[in-house]
């Protein structure tokens, strides 16, 4: 299984689920050559994703890590879960966001009940090597992946690309709160 990196922004704004829960119970059921893990889970919390499916009591994920499938520990953790909706099953793997939640910086629990919502609209652009450049006014330049650190980096997990007066997208860190005649709103 081979993912790139996904700022946590990016994956909540292109996942259909984005859910904190803990994981109460597991089977491996034969769906597909190599069978499928069901994790059920106790819903804490729903970020996105109300319209797709209101409440999620199971996330199906491959059985083989070779194939992107996710190994989560039950009755252990409470995690944050992004995923995909189809035929009205949620499913996640290796390359979607998933995170502890007690692995989580305040800022990224910040981001998911407000700061990714409004960043929807930006695109942010990895930067692998330099020189790196944004091309429209509407790009955040991603750099964690240049520094010795790795991914992931300072910007994801403290920063969000927001839009700013005249359009324009930027980091926010969150210290002093954005153009509100933009954002129409408060920071939490």
């Amino acid at each position: 299984c081979t993912c790139s990196p996904s700022h946590p922004q990016d994956a909540f704004c292109n996942s259909d689920i984005v859910i904190r829960a803990k994981v109460v119970g597991k089977k491996l059921v034969k769906e597909g050559p190599f069978g499928t893990l069901v994790y059920t889970i106790k819903q804490m919390k729903m970020y996105r994703g109300f319209t797709k499916m209101p409440h999620v009591q199971y996330i199906h994920t491959e059985a083989s890590e070779s194939l992107c499938g996710l190994k989560l520990e039950v009755n252990k953790y409470q995690y944050l879960l992004t995923g995909r909706v189809y035929d009205g099953k949620m499913y996640t793997g290796l390359c979607n966001f998933v995170e502890r939640w007690d692995q989580l910086t305040l800022s990224q629990r910040k981001g998911l009940n407000y700061r990714y919502h409004l960043g929807c609209n930006c695109k942010i652009k990895s930067c692998y090597y330099l020189p790196c450049f944004v091309t429209s006014k509407n790009e955040c330049l991603w750099t964690d992946m240049l520094s010795n650190f790795g991914y992931p980096g300072y910007q994801s997990k403290h920063y969000a690309c927001i839009r700013q007066k005249g359009g324009y997208c930027s980091w926010y860190r969150g210290w002093a709160p954005p153009d509100k005649s933009i954002i129409n709103a408060t920071d939490p």
